[in-house]
């Protein structure tokens, strides 16, 4: 079996493919044949020492595939059963894996295992945010960095079911259509155009209530200026840095507003708050209110071109890797 592993921290060549042996999965474990892995921007942060781990250290937070072994005090999952799932311990990137079933959900029959590594972080982030974090209400106009990347495809689509104006921004002309095949309604190059200026005309100076923000240090200040009074800055990724410490009398109590910095563990650490989650995530995709379009597949061989093309902003939607 075969496995990525990082012995330091450091840039995409720090990946290195190892053989390994795996040992029979633990009393509430199952041993997962995967499928698809999930390539998600927070692999990078693992990789890096952004998000600090214990080295070595396998890398991977999300996978799909078919079970083949279980523990011995597993009822609820079977020999065969289709399962994804999103979160720690890291490893994913991997041929075979045990892993805890705390975090795993059976995938439909009617959900391919290479669509349904794309939906456990990018979906279950899509869900939290648009559910729980701030839950949007139909008719509202929302703001959502990154439009054309992994998350903002799932997230367009999802929010416009449920009735939203979408403003989402992009880095580059080419990923403008993109995003708009996507459901956002209005498309902002934040890289040719101050797009908190655009936002105000689009919503004639009121702005927005929310801003989903997934990019980090370039959007901060940009985003808070979207808003209007008591709006919600939700702040839940790095992909231009990490965040500046905040000037609070300056940027946020003007308007009396809202700063919140959420992540998976705070919405989905329970069995039930996991199953809820999927249930709604799997019917949006059944119905096809959610399409996945795969953007691109890497051997598993290849992992460092993907944390390349990665950070290279080179991934326009869901990427996977194919063990």
């Amino acid at each position: 079996m075969k496995a990525i592993q990082i012995s330091k921290n450091g840039g995409p060549e720090v990946l290195e493919l190892k053989d390994i042996t795996l040992d029979k999965p633990g009393a509430d474990e199952v041993t997962i044949e995967h499928k698809a892995i999930g390539l998600n921007y927070i692999d990078t942060y693992h990789r890096s020492g952004l998000y600090p781990l214990k080295l070595p250290s396998g890398i991977g937070a999300e996978g799909a595939g078919i079970i083949k072994e279980v523990g011995s005090n597993i009822k609820e999952f079977n020999v065969g059963d289709k399962v994804s799932y999103a979160g720690i311990p890291l490893g994913a990137y991997s041929t075979h894996r045990n892993y805890p079933t705390k975090n795993i959900v059976k995938v439909p029959n009617s959900i391919d295992l290479e669509v349904a590594a794309t939906l456990m972080t990018k979906g279950l982030t899509t869900f939290y945010l648009l559910h729980k974090t701030y839950p949007v209400k139909s008719g509202q106009t929302i703001l959502f960095h990154a439009a054309a990347g992994g998350v903002g495809q799932i997230f367009g689509q999802w929010a416009k079911s449920l009735g939203c104006t979408v403003i989402g921004t992009v880095g580059s002309d080419e990923k403008i259509e993109k995003a708009k095949s996507y459901g956002y309604d209005h498309v902002i190059n934040y890289n040719k155009e101050k797009f908190s200026k655009k936002v105000l005309e689009v919503t004639h100076g009121k702005g927005v209530p929310v801003v989903y923000d997934g990019v980090g240090k370039s959007t901060l200040e940009g985003s808070l200026e979207c808003l209007s009074i008591r709006g919600m800055m939700v702040s839940f990724g790095n992909a231009s840095g990490p965040l500046a410490e905040i000037n609070v009398p300056k940027l946020l109590q003007p308007k009396g507003l809202y700063f919140i910095r959420p992540s998976m563990q705070h919405y989905l650490s329970t069995r039930e708050e996991i199953d809820e989650a999927a249930k709604i995530l799997f019917e949006k995709v059944e119905s096809g209110k959610i399409k996945i379009q795969i953007f691109k597949k890497y051997k598993l061989e290849n992992a460092i071109e993907a944390h390349q093309d990665l950070e290279n902003r080179k991934i326009l939607g869901p990427a996977i890797i194919i063990p």
